[in-house]
């Protein structure tokens, strides 16, 4: 049926793209967009780095203007523009003007919700001070940059997330000492506890005061200082604070008009953006998705995903039958001088969702270690125990992250297994990679293990039964090893055999894995029964720091 009349509530991601979308398929549609706030369409992901002057110009993260999309896509887009009000049954719904307070009613023959999520501010004493800013818009960035401009020498930033960790970053480069206070036991909860290790690491290194499992008790101002006191009874001094503990879907204008919602909030949709209502749509932040690896209800506030769904729900509105596969999570922060990347379900939600599944773990060079430069990448891959189909990778290093990350979520969007990692063949030159690329390697030791050519164990399987044995150099050695471990180089194996007693599980372990691949393959074909730590010391250090 052919619609006249489509309305957009929201911008920025999901309703900039749809009602550009919408355009494109229509030339004729009336097409409305309302936002709350000043700006329409911005760059919400680059807010942090005006803050530190990264991005020199306030104006490059102004995307569009109403005046821009008029000209190009004959949008009409109306600023401090607040719908308060859905009125399914006459399909109107109602807004408020909130530089006049003028109230009107505007008819809609299909609505696409895109009000996105808001910054979590618990009911916390002193939470309502001037000096405690959240980060979501154009307005917030001013805030915060207008307060560090000011002089402000010492800063909190409260939450390990995304937001929270590029605050950390971009408040370091204005000069702040920091504090970072996180109430779980890791910054960056996408990832698995020990691939965080790496940017607890990185923020001890840049001289940020990191606060794990603790939490705000209170904050209090006087005349001479603002203190945030923490559940551990701890006190910390700041001139500003960042409250990044998450987002809240706002999902308010949905459920006041009875769409349904999910558990844990956000508007449920199904696989073409359609709510309960068939002539309203919802994308972005504020919807309930399904995950891609686990089928799982999730909540993921992204800007890719925001954006494939705003196409969508156009396209289904204007007759294009398009549906959404679901979210995989992928995602990447930047931390000073490290990188870590996320694709498909970490550890702790393959658990939840009891899927069976088998990991491993290994340090490879971003590109050849003859050509200057190289640097480790450690990387984490889940997989099904029982077909070896990807479900989820993490990496971190200095460089040539995003490369592998991408080739990971790509593989899962394609349901490849660790097999077909094997088989990929990617672009190498010594400066970009290798011959055999760290994805392709992943591929390898994953294979590995389900095809039984080597058993594995992990770091936070230890201890363990049986014989350990430490077959690295001499100096590998004598920096550190595992407690308990009997020491016997890999090139003395063979003539030191009579030293491991064959009733015994042997467990061995190297730098990396490699090499305790090597060992575990001559023991096994002498009659062992063998197993090799998965990515080696360097990930043993990761689960015990």
């Amino acid at each position: 049926m052919a619609i006249s009349k489509l309305v957009i509530v929201g911008g920025v991601a999901g309703g900039a793209t749809a009602a550009a979308r919408a355009r494109r398929l229509d030339e004729k549609l009336e097409i409305v967009v309302l936002e709350r706030g000043p700006y329409v369409s911005f760059a919400n992901c680059g807010l942090p780095y005006h803050i530190s002057g990264e991005i020199a110009e306030r104006e490059e993260l102004l995307l569009q203007t109403p005046e821009s999309l008029k000209d190009r896509y004959n949008l009409d887009v109306r600023v401090f523009s607040e719908v308060i009000e859905i009125d399914r049954g006459n399909h109107e719904i109602v807004i408020k003007e909130l530089e006049t307070g003028r109230v009107y009613r505007e008819k809609y023959d299909k609505l696409i919700l895109a009000p996105g999520a808001a910054p979590a501010r618990p009911p916390i004493a002193g939470i309502e001070s001037e000096k405690i800013f959240t980060l979501r818009s154009v307005p917030d960035m001013d805030k915060i940059k207008a307060a560090v401009d000011a002089g402000a020498k010492k800063a909190v930033v409260v939450g390990g997330g995304f937001i929270g960790l590029e605050m950390v970053e971009n408040l370091k480069r204005c000069g702040l000492e920091v504090d970072l206070v996180e109430m779980l036991d890791q910054v960056m909860p996408p990832l698995d506890r020990e691939m965080a290790t790496a940017l607890h690491n990185e923020l001890a290194g840049n001289n940020v005061t990191l606060h794990l499992k603790d939490a705000v008790e209170s904050f209090a101002d006087s005349s001479d200082k603002f203190t945030v006191t923490l559940k551990s009874g701890k006190t910390l001094e700041a001139d500003l604070v960042i409250m990044a503990i998450g987002v809240k879907p706002e999902d308010e204008l949905a459920r006041n008009a009875n769409l349904e919602t999910g558990e844990r909030g956000g508007i449920l949709v199904d696989e073409h953006m359609a709510t309960s209502d068939p002539d309203i749509y919802a994308v972005g932040d504020a919807v309930v998705v399904k995950s891609v690896v686990t089928g799982t209800d999730i909540l993921v506030p992204m800007a890719g995903p925001a954006n494939r769904q705003g196409r969508i729900a156009a396209d289904n509105i204007l007759g294009r039958n398009s549906v959404y596969r679901g979210t995989q999570g992928t995602g990447i922060v930047h931390l000073f001088n490290l990188t870590a990347g996320i694709t498909g379900a970490n550890e702790k939600q393959l658990i939840q969702s009891h899927l069976d599944y088998d990991k491993v773990y290994l340090h490879a060079d971003h590109h050849v270690k003859y050509y200057p430069g190289a640097e480790k990448l450690a990387i984490k891959l889940c997989f099904s125990k029982a077909d070896g189909r990807i479900l989820g990778a993490q990496v971190t290093g200095v460089t040539g992250v995003d490369k592998r990350i991408d080739v990971f979520a790509t593989a899962i969007q394609s349901g490849m297994t660790v097999y077909d990692l094997e088989e990929l063949e990617l672009a190498y030159a010594p400066q970009y990679g290798a011959a055999k690329d760290p994805a392709n390697m992943a591929g390898f030791v994953a294979a590995n293990s389900l095809r039984g050519d080597v058993k594995v164990f992990h770091a936070n399987e230890l201890p363990v039964d049986g014989s350990l044995i430490d077959i690295r150099d001499d100096d590998e050695f004598a920096e550190g090893t595992i407690p308990g471990a009997r020491f016997i180089t890999l090139p003395q194996l063979r003539s030191r055999l009579n030293e491991i007693p064959k009733e015994q599980t042997v467990h061995v372990f190297c730098q990396v894995g490699m090499r305790g691949y090597v060992a575990a393959r001559i023991l096994s074909q002498l009659g062992y029964e063998v197993r090799n730590l998965s990515g080696g010391y360097l990930t043993y250090k990761a689960f015990n720091p």
